[in-house]
């Protein structure tokens, strides 16, 4: 389970089950298990700051890369 924070002000803005290795590319929406902060609006998931974290592409959130830093353990 992976904890997403906002790169800028370090707000907590999700909690994610990230399965398998790698960077964080994409969000998928059913396996966001919980909204802290995280709003999303006009298909921008922002964070109370201003800072844009990711784009809405339907299915999954396409995270801009730099916005986030994630603490947690990765699902194999």
């Amino acid at each position: 389970m992976l904890t997403l924070r906002c790169a800028h002000c370090k707000r907590k803005l999700l909690r994610y089950d990230k399965v398998g290795r790698g960077r964080l590319l994409r969000c998928h929406k059913t396996r966001i298990t919980r909204v802290f902060h995280a709003v999303l609006e006009d298909d921008r998931l922002t964070c109370p700051c201003g800072s844009i974290v990711g784009k809405d592409e339907g299915d999954w959130i396409a995270i801009v890369q730099g916005s986030v830093v994630a603490t947690g353990t990765r699902s194999s």
